[in-house]
Parts: C-alpha cells; sequence; structure tokens
C-alpha cells in the first residue's frame, strides 16, 4: 500500500508518496509521469515522513539549500539508482550536463550514452529532492524536465544557478 500527501508550493501543487517509512515519490501534479510509482492501492494519509518532506519543501522555496534530505526509498533498478544517486551529490545551486553524468557511470560501470543518463534523470520520481532539475543539455541549455521547462527554469533561478540559454 502507498499513502499520498499534497502540498502547494508556489509553483503548484505536489503530490507526496510514501511506504509509510519514507518518500517514495515527489511530483508536480499533472507532470509527465506522474505516479509511475505508485501502487495500485493507496491511500491519503499524515505521515511523520510526509512533515519531514513538507519542511524540506518549505525550506527549498523560501530560497535556502535544505541541509537535510528526508527518508528515501528508491523504487528502480540498479542503473537508475546509481544515475539518481549522482543527482543528490550536486549541490543546491550547482548544476551538471547529461555528458557529465554519463562519464561519472562510465567510470564505474563502462561505457555509457548521455541518452541512458538521460532516460534515468527523465524518470526520477522524487523531483527537487532528487535534484533531476539541476541537469543542463552539453550546450548549457535548458533541456527536458518532467515538470516542464518553465518550472525547471524557475527552480534554477530560486536556486541562483547560474545556466547559459536563458
Amino acid at each position: 500500500m502507498d499513502y499520498i500527501a499534497h502540498y502547494t508550493s508556489p509553483l503548484g501543487g505536489i503530490t507526496l508518496a510514501s511506504d509509510g517509512q519514507a518518500l517514495t515519490g515527489l511530483w508536480f501534479d499533472g507532470q509527465k509521469y506522474f505516479g509511475a510509482s505508485l501502487s495500485g492501492e493507496r491511500q491519503e494519509r499524515e505521515l511523520p515522513v510526509f512533515d519531514r518532506a513538507a519542511e524540506w519543501l518549505d525550506l527549498y522555496f523560501s530560497g535556502r539549500a535544505p541541509e537535510f534530505t528526508p527518508p528515501l526509498a528508491l523504487r528502480t533498478t540498479p542503473f537508475r539508482r546509481a544515475v539518481w544517486e549522482l543527482l543528490l551529490a550536486v549541490p543546491y545551486g550547482q548544476t551538471t550536463t547529461y555528458g557529465q553524468l554519463a562519464a561519472q557511470i562510465a567510470q564505474k560501470r563502462g561505457g555509457m550514452s548521455a541518452q541512458a543518463v538521460g532516460g534515468a534523470v527523465g524518470h526520477n520520481p522524487i523531483s527537487l529532492v532528487i535534484p533531476c532539475h539541476r541537469v543542463l543539455g552539453a550546450d548549457g541549455g535548458l533541456t527536458g524536465y518532467a515538470g516542464g521547462l518553465e518550472k525547471k527554469r524557475r527552480l534554477l533561478a530560486l536556486e541562483g544557478a547560474a545556466w547559459m540559454n536563458r
């Protein structure tokens, strides 16, 4: 059984999901792949992990870098987990590229394409906390974001991140 809760952000509604102990999903309402990791059975409920996630989101949307990560449960393949763990290491206000992530994965696992990394980044079910919005194209431009490019632009601006193609 999955549990869900809702959060109202300056960029729109957010749905949170949990297995009861850890965060399993965080999506802007209506975004691409919304709820893809949810089981068929779900219930709205107040949980400590949702309180912790809301605290994280409050800090984030106030323009401050949260100094903690809510408990996460990554329901995924080993490859996607490796990519998402790299995303967790991208600091607030900084960016990386799909190619840089692919090079990091290649060091650990052998050859890797930026397109394969892009697929893993795009299917990240815990947006914001796992900061897929901090990934740019090779030219420094804004490329795909499941929540939409305007949200990506606003998130990077909130963090004070520099990117080339504004």
